[in-house]
């Protein structure tokens, strides 16, 4: 879901030849060795599903893998379990790659996304398991990029100070698109997990959004911390919500 209303509002805008630069990492914020962030998902008012995020520090790479599942009568209608992968260097927040295994519906696709540098390219490797058609496409990068999963907790290592914000390169469907984080404002977010003192941060493409055509916030702890409690997207077939269920630090 999150990358899917990100993706949405970065689609409306050109890729950019002068890429805004990726701030660092701040050390000591938001990047944990290791921990695991379990979510409910409600869709409206019914239970949707649920979605693990692990990250894993690994010398100077922060790796992310993603878990989500669909549940109970939305699993009977459409059936979905997917699966991703990211990384991303924990000194620079450049990401090094991003793959996702899709089981949606009928639909089950692969892909493999790798970042290189040296060369200045994006490479997408896709295949669709049901249609067996496999793409493999190329495109030029700048020198650093963050991907549509390492951007959420790439966030997280950044101050996160009320009324400020940044501007972070993304790389998606073969374009990089400048996306600014907007940090709105404060609230206290309550979760089964406990009660947080949170900053709300809003990402937003630069130019060229269509109106309603979705929005997503995310609930950061107001603290070293910078964990992730609550996400929210608003589309036109209703809202989606992720609610923090369950941490562990291992």
């Amino acid at each position: 879901m999150l990358l899917a209303v990100i993706r949405a509002q970065s689609s409306q805008t050109q890729p950019v030849q002068n890429s805004p630069q990726l701030p660092a990492p701040h050390p000591g914020l938001g990047l944990p060795a290791r921990q695991s962030l379990t979510y409910s998902v409600d869709w409206r008012v019914f239970p949707a599903g649920t979605v693990t995020f692990r990250q894993e520090a690994d010398g100077d790479v922060q790796r992310i893998t993603v878990v989500g599942d669909s549940i109970g009568a939305v699993n009977l209608i459409y059936r979905v379990s997917d699966r991703f992968q990211s990384s991303f260097n924990r000194r620079t927040g450049c990401s090094l790659g991003f793959s996702k295994q899709l089981i949606e519906g009928r639909r089950q696709v692969n892909s493999d996304l790798k970042f290189n540098y040296l060369q200045g390219k994006g490479i997408l490797d896709e295949k669709n398991l049901v249609s067996g058609i496999s793409k493999h496409q190329e495109t030029a990068i700048p020198a650093c990029v963050s991907d549509l999963l390492s951007a959420i907790f790439y966030t997280a290592s950044q101050p996160l100070q009320t009324g400020e914000g940044f501007q972070m390169p993304i790389f998606d469907a073969g374009k990089t698109i400048p996306v600014t984080m907007k940090i709105e404002g404060k609230e206290s977010v309550k979760t089964p997990t406990g009660t947080y003192q949170t900053v709300r941060v809003q990402p937003t493409a630069d130019a060229g959004v269509v109106k309603n055509r979705g929005n997503i916030w995310i609930w950061y702890t107001d603290d070293d911390r910078h964990m992730p409690v609550q996400m929210r997207a608003r589309l036109f077939w209703g809202t989606i919500t992720f609610l923090l269920t369950n941490v562990e630090q291992k």
